[in-house]
């Protein structure tokens, strides 16, 4: 068979390949100096389970099983309710190459799928203008896009996602350009795209009724214009004619039905074959993964706007607000551009829906079912390409608006300098081109302190190396402690005999023993980020963009918070043995010069604060917990700290008004209801007591403690015993019943029918 390379003589073509291949390129280079993201150890582990799962022909069940075991007790493991084929094709690669270096070969994968993303939104916008001009826009647009760019380099789950949705909706679009007769490279390139998205993860079953959707307004489109054919043969003939029967609603309906089915069964199965999991059940499984996922339940704390969310109680215009604050102006102008300047015409009004639809949606059902998102909006990339295609257009039909030469070259341009910004940003701050704020907001240095940075973790890989640079040394291991071991430990895997890594939140830093810790501000509360003692005084390097600081590295010069931990939590194990408070005096010395040398050391303060709220000295606990809300004004642990110190005055009605900012702080906040719960009863309000009570049933937040703090009170209204849990079973069904739990709902339910 003689291969074709005829194309290769049209001049225009071989600058497409140049174009598109020096893109490949740069995001290859790129993407090997990029650090890993806080998923990547879980799903590097995940691929090599799934390969092993396929060399045993499934007797080794690791890829499949939802439980692990973690310090000797089962965790809930959700990888297998993700495909993840991209990560599993990275791990392959390395296996086969026998690459040691997982990650880099992971980042490498990644940027070509990120690069494929590219490549179809420009194939998209090409599809639609039949211009290289708006492809070769969109191509731009898309690759200066910080955000997207810098996902590409270590963000397999989301790129490769979005990659795999914007193949479905271009070749939906073709296979709707060429019906009725769609040529068969087009069907199956639709079959694999569906499969792909659905291999990546479950609710890539979206391209099934997005094409339904689109097929529809197609099958209407047809329609309507065979009512036009027919009302202008009669008007021209005085007969009336029938349209052949290839060309009728129904027939086109019925043969786009069998498509449809044909399309989604195959891709089903392409897509199970591919998914461990859905092999193991293709449809149960998969249902539970669809399910699992709309309804993810961890909640992650989030800076946004300046205070620490909980992601499952962000404001609604959390997603599209985030877009409008991290996408090039150039991406938001041109895609309003393409609705007045060629998007309405009717030539063009059904591709139009499709890409803005595609885009829009998405971002709207996140709004509507208040999902619970985090991390920007990573997890909407897919619904960005479209965008960007639509960003492409706009300014391509604006150059067909102008006839003059000069204003073409004009506007021509007119994207480029738009982009100005945002590709100075992506030379002056690689690898960490994703944290990125366009000039809407002022940029980084504008909203720092008051939006997630390196939320991704980033920089912990350029953090590792400058430890392993210019660490001093000292007898045994150097100790570095952080927040995110996973990725660390990576980084330090050849220097064992060297360094040990350990783990350790921000606020609980001063109560372990490390030489030199990691810390990438996320979490950090947003006040201490803006105050004038952020970084801490022992922070002996940062790492930046745009000259704010995203990720700390810290040096221990001094021991005295974790000395003074360390007394108090052997006088508290021998607590009753003791005949005087006095012994806490020098764990309160060593804490307390650990506050004077930093401030920002909450562990050191929070320890002091309960030394003197167990010691019965409240008025000196208050001192430092005014120091902690200072530094902190929606910090949990300093509320539940001012809600101990208000009880211990006997000062209640205080004490419940810091229950009820704890509950705006942290909605699911168990402990603020149960104090609240207990303060009620103090009161003698049993009702009060128990509305604290049934709102954590409400929120899921119910336990043992709860249900036999209800059934104590039902008996205190004058219940019986009998009574009173059969009352607590109706409750605990409707609280499930409210939350869509329709198992437990019907468990409780039979319990209560029962009694």
């Amino acid at each position: 068979m003689r291969l074709n390379f005829d194309f290769l003589k049209d001049k225009k073509i071989v600058q497409a390949i140049v174009f598109f291949s020096i893109l490949l390129i740069a995001m290859i280079v790129m993407s090997v100096g990029a650090g890993m993201n806080g998923d990547e150890e879980m799903q590097a582990t995940q691929a090599n389970n799934v390969l092993n799962y396929y060399k045993t022909f499934g007797k080794d069940t690791a890829a499949v099983s939802t439980t692990i075991m973690k310090n000797g007790n089962p965790e809930y493991w959700n990888l297998p309710l993700y495909g993840q084929v991209i990560d599993n094709l990275a791990e392959f690669v390395a296996q086969v190459f026998r690459i040691e270096d997982v990650m880099m070969t992971r980042h490498v994968v990644n940027s070509i799928f990120g690069w494929l993303g590219i490549l179809f939104a420009s194939l998209m916008a090409f599809r639609i203008s039949g211009q290289r001009r708006a492809a070769i826009f969109t191509a731009l647009l898309l690759f200066l896009s910080p955000r997207f760019l810098g996902h590409s380099f270590n963000n397999i789950k989301d790129v490769s996602f979005a990659t795999a949705m914007m193949m479905g909706v271009y070749y939906i679009t073709v296979f709707l350009q060429e019906f009725p007769k769609p040529k068969r490279k087009t069907v199956i390139m639709l079959i694999i795209s569906i499969a792909f998205a659905m291999a990546v993860r479950v609710p890539g079953i979206l391209l099934i009724p997005y094409l339904g959707l689109f097929a529809l307004i197609w099958l209407v489109r047809q329609h309507i214009e065979n009512k036009k054919s027919e009302k202008s043969n009669v008007a021209k003939k005085k007969i009336k004619t029938n349209i052949p029967k290839e060309q009728t609603t129904a027939f086109l309906f019925k043969k786009m039905l069998k498509y449809g089915i044909g399309i989604f069964v195959v891709a089903y199965v392409l897509m199970v074959l591919m998914w461990p999991y859905a092999i193991e059940s293709p449809i149960s499984h998969v249902k539970e993964a669809f399910s699992g996922m709309a309804k993810f339940s961890t909640a992650i704390r989030q800076n946004f706007e300046g205070q620490l969310f909980w992601s499952d109680a962000l404001p609604w215009y959390y997603t599209p607000k985030y877009i409008l604050m991290t996408i090039p102006i150039a991406v938001i102008l041109g895609s309003l551009l393409y609705l007045f300047a060629g998007g309405l015409k009717k030539e063009n009004r059904f591709t139009s829906f499709i890409v803005y639809f595609s885009f829009v949606f998405p971002i709207f059902w996140i709004v509507y079912s208040n999902a619970n998102v985090y991390g920007g909006w990573r997890h909407s990339l897919f619904a960005y390409l479209p965008m960007v295609v639509t960003a492409g257009l706009g300014f391509s039909a604006l150059v067909d608006l102008v006839k003059n030469k000069y204003a073409k070259i004009a506007l021509t341009a007119l994207p480029l300098v738009l982009l100005i910004n945002p590709f100075i940003h992506i030379v002056k701050n690689h690898p960490y081109e994703y944290v990125y704020f366009n000039e809407l907001v002022g940029g980084v240095k504008k909203v720092y302190g008051n939006y997630e940075m390196d939320y991704y973790y980033h920089s912990t890989r350029e953090a590792s190396e400058w430890i392993k640079a210019n660490a001093e040394e000292k007898d045994g291991k150097i100790m570095v402690a952080t927040w995110h071991p996973a990725s660390v430990n990576y980084y330090f895997r050849k220097d064992t005999n060297r360094f040990s890594v350990g783990f350790t939140r921000w606020y609980e830093r001063g109560n372990v023993d490390w030489d030199y810790a990691i810390f990438v501000i996320t979490g950090i509360s947003p006040s201490l980020q803006k105050s004038n003692f952020f970084p801490p005084k022992n922070t002996v390097h940062t790492i930046d963009v745009d000259g704010k600081p995203i990720c700390l590295i810290l040096k221990r010069t001094d021991k005295s918070d974790m000395i003074g931990h360390q007394i108090k939590e052997r006088l508290d194990s021998n607590m009753h043995q003791l005949t005087s408070y006095y012994p806490y005096d020098t764990a309160l010395f060593h804490l307390k010069k650990a506050v004077e040398l930093d401030p920002t050391n909450e562990a050191a303060a929070f320890n002091v604060i309960e030394i003197y709220l167990n010691t019965n000295r409240a008025d000196s606990a208050k001192i430092y917990i005014d120091k902690m809300l200072n530094l902190d004004p929606r910090s949990e642990v300093s509320h539940a700290y001012l809600i101990n110190y208000y009880t211990q005055k006997n000062e209640l009605d205080l004490a419940l008004q810091t229950c009820d900012i704890l509950k705006t702080i942290n909605p699911t906040s168990l402990q603020a209801h149960l104090i609240a719960s207990q303060l009620y009863m103090r009161k003698g309000l049993l009702a009060g007591a128990e509305n604290e009570l049934m709102a954590l049933v409400e929120i899921g937040q119910a336990n043992d403690y709860v249900a036999q703090q209800l059934v104590r009170i039902y008996q205190m209204q004058g219940m019986s015993e009998h009574e009173a849990v059969k009352k607590l079973y109706m409750v605990l069904a409707e609280g499930y019943k409210n939350r869509g739990r329709e198992d437990l709902y019907l468990e409780y339910m039979q319990a209560y029918e029962r009694m």
